[in-house]
């Protein structure tokens, strides 16, 4: 490996593998005697699409380029200046930041983790001698934003709104002012026309009838405003939660399996409905008492001073008790209503257990089993409550007390005021008026402390996932998948569940239109490496290509449109026998989906059914029987006509009858195409063109079945075993137990 130039006085070797217009460009920016310490090939850009950039550390300065070479930026070494790294769901993330803000952030996959970590150590060695600890210091993490900031993060959905948002906000505006009309009135009412007729003044009615016209007018006035306020902002506020639902709901479509592994059905479940329904309700109702509240209290306090300023300074005089003390409540509610969000999860959870898995409890006895579970998760929700609602019940009289003893100060201020002749009756009954209607909004503002932090601990677990990267991205520049061949291509491919490695320096060549057989005991990475093909992850390490291109460079929907894939446990989804047949040709003619279910020899039981296939097959296809569902998962599969073949274990769970039945139907289904079959039944492989047999992540034996017997290798062994029906022992890793089960080892991952 050679440096950037002959001359060139490097600390360490040119990045191996840059294109020479990248090496060209770093060579041209470099000053004199300017040393390389590290660098970083990054994978991914800002988008998470795939894109190539360079990162370099110097003795001087970090040195950045994104897709264009020749576009750089630059920052001198500082001593505030800090690097953070992070491994977020497979994508790692380097972070250069100062005492003030983050100056840049660069994407890669966790195939360039090494080059990262080299690159982080290079960093942390230069500054050793300065600080003797700093290698042995933790990797500080970014800040995390305040809790409450996750509501303004709302504005994102909200901005598309922005001209109705804006009339609303006038509307509230206009309807606060009409609203504060009424009391003003009250005191030309008072000290012209009651006070002077108590004196023997006759009443004069035109006077009397101009005043309460204006206080009709004004109510009217603040009615039709308010209406249509309400109306505009609860049709925004429906329109962005709909928002926040697609969009959270797309998000975690785009998100890998990797993902998914680690959460629970009916958490996320909670996420996508009761909060999004959480913050909608506080979008319509909530905020917009708070936006009125808040101006009614502004307003109302411009007015009581415009009228007497020492009046109104004894009226105001609770105020600042009053809103510490939110302040003080607001961040115990947060905390309490998140530790109660956490809790509501977990009875969803149980829930999304027990009702889709129901045959599984009673066929075991275990009704009295699930109910202890659903009870210790609602006694656990209701302690959480209590202890919230003790707070809640302390703090909202308290708020009516100090509202109350305010309303008692400027009765007594004000009869002093009027005994002293400083105020007219009139003024003070305008002041009571207004100071009412102050601290009946002070008090609504108090109480929606509550609704608010409800709310924001909805957004946060909301954005925590729309916050989430996935480990497989999509390429900056797709490369069209046309006329697929069908030739996969394994190089040194390696793969690792979090810590644990799995797939270990992997290589395979697959030829357009061969059967290849995975065998091996669980654990030993057969699914896996399917996982990898079909790009459900993406490879630690090497490289898988079809017809010569590595597939990352494919947009992941139009590579996986070329990929059939058969489960061992067929998922069929709720609705018709025929939708479940089309659901990956949504616009399949019915001809054409009697002809797939007649290749994968399911038509004849489907027209047993009561409605042929208009017959519903229930949630998850219990309404079928399981050789029934696997019939039709391949009927769907052959309706996609894939050019590669992924069947894993789709045989393994039926009885010998439909096993054959089944065995006909991936004859007609792998006729043509690039299969790749993984089977714990050997015989079900006997055909194929080469068995390929796994061993903890490594390829120990490849060959047709008769070769492999002739060997008396792993294959045979496990041969053996299947026909003694025991589990083979030997010195090289045979073991069943000892190999583990690659679920658990996703599990422990996680």
């Amino acid at each position: 490996m050679q440096g950037l130039s002959p001359d060139s006085s490097l600390a360490v070797p040119c990045p191996p593998g840059l294109p020479e217009p990248w090496r060209t460009a770093l060579v041209s920016q470099l000053a004199a005697g300017e040393r390389i310490l590290g660098w970083l090939r990054t994978d991914l850009d800002h988008r998470l699409c795939y894109s190539e950039g360079l990162v370099v550390l110097t003795d001087r300065r970090w040195l950045a380029c994104g897709s264009d070479p020749q576009a750089s930026r630059s920052w001198p070494l500082r001593p505030d200046l800090e690097i953070r790294q992070q491994d977020h769901a497979g994508v790692g993330s380097l972070e250069l930041a100062d005492s003030h803000t983050r100056l840049a952030r660069w994407r890669y996959t966790l195939e360039r983790q090494p080059e990262a970590q080299r690159l982080v150590a290079a960093w942390q060695g230069l500054h050793e001698p300065a600080h003797s600890d700093a290698a042995e210091a933790p990797t500080v993490p970014a800040p995390a934003a305040p809790r409450a900031s996750a509501l303004f993060r709302l504005w994102r959905f909200a901005r598309p709104y922005g001209r109705q948002l804006a009339a609303g906000l006038a509307l509230t505006l206009a309807a606060t002012a009409a609203s504060l009309v009424p009391p003003y009135l009250t005191m030309p009412l008072m000290d012209d026309v009651l006070i002077p007729f108590q004196n023997g003044t006759p009443i004069d009615y035109r006077l009397v009838s101009f005043y309460l016209g204006g206080l009709l007018a004004s109510s009217i006035l603040a009615w039709g405003l308010g209406w249509a306020r309400s109306a505009i902002l609860a049709w925004v506020s429906e329109r962005i939660g709909a928002d926040l639902r697609t969009a959270t709901y797309q998000h975690l479509q785009q998100l890998s399996l990797q993902y998914f592994g680690g959460k629970r059905t009916g958490d996320l479940i909670a996420r996508i409905g009761s909060e999004s329904d959480r913050i909608c309700l506080f979008l319509s109702l909530h905020l917009l008492d708070f936006v009125t509240d808040v101006l009614m209290i502004a307003m109302t306090a411009i007015v009581l001073l415009t009228i007497d300023p020492l009046l109104a300074l004894a009226t105001l005089a609770p105020l600042p008790l009053i809103l510490w003390m939110i302040h003080w409540v607001r961040d115990r509610l947060r905390h309490g209503f998140e530790k109660a969000d956490r809790v509501w999860s977990d009875i969803t959870n149980v829930l999304a257990d027990t009702i889709p898995g129901i045959r599984v409890v009673k066929a075991f006895a275990q009704e009295r089993r699930e109910v202890a579970r659903f009870r210790e998760a609602n006694d656990r929700n209701l302690a959480i409550n209590d202890r919230v609602n003790a707070l809640w019940a302390l703090f909202t009289p308290t708020i009516t007390l100090l509202t109350e003893l305010g309303l008692l100060v400027v009765w007594v201020f004000g009869i002093w005021l009027v005994s002293r002749n400083s105020i007219s009756v009139g003024v003070l009954t305008a002041f009571l008026a207004y100071i009412s209607r102050f601290y009946v909004r002070l008090d609504s503002m108090s109480r929606i402390v509550s609704t608010t932090q409800r709310a924001a601990a909805g957004a946060k677990r909301i954005f925590d996932i729309l916050d989430h990267v996935s480990s497989v991205p999509e390429p900056a520049t797709p490369h069209r998948a046309e006329r697929i061949q069908g030739r996969i291509d394994l190089s040194h491919v390696s793969f690792r569940y979090g810590s644990r490695t799995v797939i270990h320096d992997l290589s395979l060549d697959i030829a357009p239109g061969e059967m290849v057989g995975l065998v091996g005991h669980s654990g030993s990475g057969k699914s896996t490496l399917v996982n990898l093909i079909c790009r459900f992850y993406d490879v630690s390490g090497g490289s898988i290509r079809l017809d010569g291109t590595d597939i990352r460079r494919y947009a992941i929907a139009d590579y996986r449109r070329h990929i059939g894939l058969v489960l061992q446990e067929p998922f069929l989804f709720y609705g018709t026998v025929a939708e479940n047949i089309a659901y990956g040709r949504p616009d399949a003619s019915r001809a054409e989906i009697v002809a797939a279910a007649r290749a994968a020899h399911a038509h004849e039981f489907i027209l047993r059914l009561p409605h042929g296939y208009d017959s519903l097959v229930g949630e998850r296809g219990q309404a079928l029987s399981g050789g029934e569902r696997q019939r039709i998962s391949i009927a769907r599969a052959l309706l996609i006509d894939p050019p590669i073949l992924i069947l894993d274990e789709a045989t393994s769970s039926v009885d010998t009858t439909t096993e054959n039945e089944i065995q006909k139907a991936l004859d007609n289904l792998v006729r043509g195409r690039t299969t790749i079959s993984i089977a714990h039944r050997l015989s079900t492989l006997r055909e194929a063109d080469r068995l390929v047999v796994m061993d903890r992540g490594r390829i120990v034996e490849i060959g047709r079945h008769e070769d492999l017997l002739a060997r008396d290798g792993a294959y045979a062994r496990l041969h053996r075993a299947q026909l003694q029906g025991q589990s083979p022992m030997d010195p090289t890793g045979w073991d069943g137990d000892e190999a583990g089960d690659e679920a658990e080892e996703t599990s422990d991952a996680h």
